[in-house]
């Protein structure tokens, strides 16, 4: 009964704001392509690309290959249907218990452990999601030096050099760029809501179009102030996304403008929340069974799945694998091509010295998916604990070709090579390691070592040389910005 009333709670709501129903309605205007007179989307990406690579080498962010394609893919399905998107996007996950999501020049979204914590559905994280992603695609960082530009009058490189120290805390998000660029007090506030408002409007038009929950944007924001409403110290997300009482009530105005749709729960979010309230939380594994096994009493089958994927890992994590393989094992039959089943189911089978069912169940999952970065990366990783080195090294080179940014496979990479006496492309592919912190002399140095321990094959000496040009100017560019 109650989703009959909401067309009439939108004209309630809109009365209230002022606003008409034509004004309420997602019609947004193209703001995306201003700034363009003082940076380039090919500058902020590269400004985006370094400070990513700075970025890993202050924060805890999170290399699990599982949780980065699930991010991903749901960031990348809002992005299909976002305006105005001039860059790919990349979504990453931190480690923090801060609720906080942020986003900077080059597409680069960050979302905290504690968002996925808190939400009660994929919808809810989805909204979080586009926000961020209307930040980037308005490009409020760029419009922010635009306005700096008019107020006091700066070189370029001035203005760029004070977003990246505001940046260094990135907790502080884009909100806190405001009071860097020395805008005076009134404007820092008026510009903050104002992209704040914008975000929102669109963020809630692309939520929709990608086949979301528009109600999820009040919803998470009702939530973040009730719980907050009291606290002597408001979490970041309160900090540098200000959630007054107006924006509340225009989020729950616009969405109300959306015909209701069912959007069904999605196994996926709730297994990527139980990972996360397992392995990236604070939560007393004896309570985390305890909650498992509360929510296996529930009547909903994906809730129920997801406590079992939860259970699973806490015994794991216990060193209880005969066990946490009884809990999976009901999972995987049921789906045995599931990427969070197939990761854990891995980790049980080597915890329990069984490593030959695991290269079976991974080589199967391999023939149906061969560029799978999940699968390839736990087949490498059974295949070196086996000593099958080369095999591994071929799936190790694949996976640093096809995505130069993954962490997981570089290490193990190293792993290999160290395994198999192959010492110059250890140091090379130490040097990539480091180079993704943007610690740059340092990977010149291993590099250096690499060229020096190359003898007999000119190819990978001009290799390794050309490399070392690259990095030279890749830090010669990011101190001159």
């Amino acid at each position: 009964m109650r989703r009959f009333t909401l067309s009439l709670g939108a004209a309630l709501l809109s009365a209230t704001l002022g606003l008409t129903a034509a004004q309420a309605q997602p019609e947004l205007p193209e703001l995306g392509t201003v700034a363009t007179s003082t940076l380039s989307i090919d500058k902020e990406s590269q400004i985006g690309d370094f400070y990513m690579r700075m970025l890993r080498g202050q924060l805890p962010i999170i290399n699990d290959p599982v949780m980065t394609e699930y991010l991903n893919d749901l960031g990348n399905r809002l992005v299909a249907r976002a305006d105005n998107v001039k860059t790919p996007f990349t979504f990453f996950l931190v480690n923090s218990n801060e609720l906080n999501a942020f986003a900077f020049f080059g597409g680069h979204v960050g979302v905290h452990t504690a968002i996925i914590d808190e939400a009660d559905n994929e919808s809810e994280l989805a909204s979080v999601l586009g926000h961020e992603i209307a930040h980037v695609t308005q490009r409020h960082l760029a419009r922010a030096i635009e306005a700096q530009k008019k107020t006091a009058p700066a070189t370029l490189a001035g203005v760029i050099g004070s977003i990246i120290l505001a940046m260094a805390a990135p907790e502080a998000g884009i909100a806190a760029l405001q009071s860097t660029l020395a805008l005076n007090q009134q404007a820092q506030i008026n510009y903050t809501r104002s992209n704040e408002k914008e975000a929102d409007r669109i963020g809630i038009k692309t939520l929709v179009s990608a086949g979301f929950d528009p109600n999820a944007v009040p919803s998470f924001f009702s939530k973040m102030a009730a719980k907050y409403r009291f606290a002597s110290k408001p979490p970041q997300m309160l900090l540098t996304h200000p959630l007054p009482e107006s924006r509340v009530a225009d989020a729950r105005a616009r969405a109300a403008l959306y015909p209701y749709r069912p959007v069904p729960e999605n196994l996926l979010f709730h297994l990527a929340k139980a990972r996360v309230q397992v392995r990236y939380s604070k939560l007393d594994r004896d309570h985390a069974l305890f909650l498992f096994d509360r929510q296996l009493k529930s009547g909903d089958p994906v809730v129920q799945d997801a406590a079992r994927y939860g259970k699973a890992l806490t015994l794991l994590d216990l060193e209880r694998p005969d066990e946490a393989e009884e809990a999976l094992n009901a999972l995987l039959m049921k789906d045995p091509q599931n990427l969070f089943y197939l990761d854990t189911a891995s980790d049980i089978l080597l915890m329990q010295k069984r490593p030959e069912k695991a290269l079976a169940m991974l080589r199967q999952a391999h023939k149906l998916r061969p560029d799978n970065s999940v699968i390839e990366i736990n087949l490498a990783n059974v295949l070196l604990q086996t000593g099958k080195l080369q095999e591994a090294r071929a799936l190790l080179e694949h996976q640093t070709n096809l995505n130069g940014d993954s962490v997981v496979a570089y290490d193990l990479l190293s792993q290999v090579y160290r395994r198999l006496g192959m010492v110059a492309e250890r140091h090379m592919v130490q040097a990539e390691l480091l180079a993704l912190s943007a610690a740059y002399e340092r990977a010149i140095e291993q590099l250096q070592y690499a060229y020096r321990q190359t003898r007999d094959d000119p190819l990978q000496k001009a290799r390794i040389d050309a490399r070392i040009k690259e990095l030279r100017r890749s830090e010669q560019e990011m101190k001159s910005l």
